[in-house]
């Protein structure tokens, strides 16, 4: 005999079972809601119904909290989660974790999904670049075919004339254009282009989904060009336009952010000229009236009077000026026989007047007798001149 189970034990059985059968784990159903409540918790308790069966559903606050709509009785809609057992009341039901308007489903989730994981590496919230003011060079990376580049061209003809544009191939739409844009990308950024523009024109969002892929993201993520996003109409924001430098919502708009307005940089500069002859006026007008006081004060002082101090000035250096020059010759001349004096009395020839001689050798005047040996060659100098000479015997000091 099997044993007595208490219901809350069978409950709870039950519950196990459900939990970790993968089959009901992580499970998308798809249904209309027929009844709804929130409780004061904020639990949202709700039930899913087709042609056949209906399934008891709750979702926590949690997850409540992160719905981006407001789910409604009526609506089809698909649910995320998995099954359970309310044990207390021993009823089966969905745990939803996530919740989406049928018509986007499970698309829905995957991009709200792969939007989470970008964001948590940082790929949406990275320093934006700034776009060049001026560009030269126009990087678009569009379909060749399509009306996006044709409007660019005619807005950047109109606007900035001297920028040119380089067109970049890509598929924009299907299951070729994730690597298509990529490999577009990586061109236009290895390019030297200024600015890159990704663009396409308006589409559903199936056609816009090659958008809102990882290969796309990244390739847009990883330009060192600033990139401008104008994918769709206003109304559709895809994640490249999340990753890009700016986005735009058409192509025209993309333009019209890379290029500056010719006719708007010409008033600036006739305004900057203008500016510039008004501000000229305003110093010339400033330096003459500068130059009229100083002509003025200048006049203020009589000539008559300068000249006559002047006039003074040339008698008194002449009556004065001779008598002081005298004067410092004498002293010069008297200063200089001074010196000439002194030179003499210590010129070394002056004793050879009184009988004395000098001997030298090749290195000089000989000072001291123990530095002469026999067979030595000198010269004696003497008042009159000199004498050559040999040692013959070199004796001992007196």
């Amino acid at each position: 005999m099997s044993a007595i189970l208490s219901v809350l034990a069978v409950n709870t059985l039950v519950s196990f079972k459900l939990k970790n059968d993968p089959k009901l784990r992580g499970i998308a159903v798809k249904g209309e809601i027929s009844d709804i409540s929130v409780s004061l918790s904020g639990v949202m308790y709700f039930t899913l119904c087709d042609e056949s069966a209906s399934l008891r559903c709750v979702m926590f606050e949690r997850s409540l909290s992160r719905l981006g709509f407001y789910p409604e009785k009526g609506m089809s809609v698909i649910a995320f989660g998995g099954i359970d057992v309310y044990q207390r009341g021993g009823v089966y039901q969905l745990n939803c974790t996530q919740l989406v308007p049928d018509g986007s489903g499970s698309d829905a989730m995957r991009l709200k999904l792969l939007k989470e994981e970008l964001a948590a590496k940082g790929i949406f919230s990275k320093p934006k670049k700034q776009l060049p003011a001026y560009p030269r060079q126009i990087a678009v990376v569009t379909s060749p075919a399509g009306a996006a580049i044709h409007d660019i061209k005619s807005v950047v003809k109109r606007r900035f004339p001297c920028a040119v544009i380089t067109l970049y191939p890509a598929v924009v739409q299907g299951a070729s254009a994730p690597l298509s844009i990529k490999e577009a990308m990586h061109s236009a950024d290895s390019s030297g282009a200024d600015v890159i523009i990704l663009t396409r024109g308006g589409g559903s969002n199936e056609d816009l989904s090659c958008f809102n892929t990882k290969e796309a993201v990244m390739a847009v993520y990883s330009c060192t060009t600033p990139v401008i996003s104008a994918i769709g109409h206003e109304i559709d924001t895809t994640l490249c336009d999340l990753a890009a430098d700016m986005r735009a919502a058409t192509p025209t708009a993309a333009a019209e952010l890379a290029t500056p307005d010719i006719k708007a940089l010409e008033r600036e500069i006739t305004a900057l000229r203008s500016s510039v002859a008004g501000e000229t006026a305003k110093r010339l007008y400033h330096a003459e009236s500068l130059i009229a006081g100083m002509v003025s004060i200048i006049k203020a002082y009589s000539p008559g009077n300068r000249l006559e101090a002047l006039k003074k000035d040339a008698l008194y250096s002449r009556s004065v000026l001779p008598g002081l020059l005298l004067s410092r010759l004498s002293k010069l001349e008297a200063e200089a026989l001074g010196y000439t004096r002194t030179l003499k009395s210590l010129n070394p020839y002056n004793v050879l007047s009184r009988g004395y001689a000098i001997i030298e050798r090749r290195d000089g005047i000989v000072a001291d007798s123990s530095l002469l040996k026999t067979d030595d060659s000198i010269k004696i100098r003497m008042r009159d001149g000199f004498v050559h000479a040999v040692i013959t015997d070199n004796g001992d000091k007196d």
